[in-house]
């Protein structure tokens, strides 16, 4: 299938895409920090860079966008153009976050991931009991 618009276009679109403090990210380290909780971000000297870093709890966050990590869910579709690159560029990022989850873990860090699609198009009243989910999860084992 051929790509609808300019490659220049194409590279303008994905130059826009986020890696680091993205509206979900944000959300969750808010509903941490107004839950008590304080971190410490960019993850300095942990594989993987987590997004959050509890450190008083052991615990490292990561959250990940439904497309980008290949979450089966209903936001995840792999693009038609260039379905080849597209499906070796989702498999190399699961794969990965495979990797720096069991290197954690052995490293004796607990790990939580959080998924676009549990907090995207919620309500405040849903994203507060998410963000609730997530802070017990940060003190369960502890």
């Amino acid at each position: 299938m051929v790509d609808s618009i300019t490659p220049a276009q194409r590279s303008a679109q994905m130059s826009r895409i986020r890696g680091s403090n993205t509206k979900l990210e944000v959300l969750v380290r808010k509903g941490l920090h107004a839950r008590g909780f304080r971190y410490r971000l960019g993850g300095a000297g942990l594989p993987g860079r987590p997004d959050i870093v509890l450190p008083k709890y052991r615990t490292v966050v990561f959250v990940h966008g439904c497309f980008w990590h290949g979450h089966d869910c209903s936001l995840y579709r792999l693009p038609k153009t260039r379905p080849e690159f597209w499906q070796a560029k989702i498999d190399g990022n699961r794969a990965r976050d495979r990797r720096v989850k069991n290197q954690l873990k052995s490293l004796g860090w607990k790990v939580i991931e959080v998924w676009e699609c549990t907090l995207r198009g919620l309500h405040s009243d849903g994203r507060s009991r998410a963000l609730d989910e997530i802070a017990s999860d940060v003190l369960k084992e502890h």
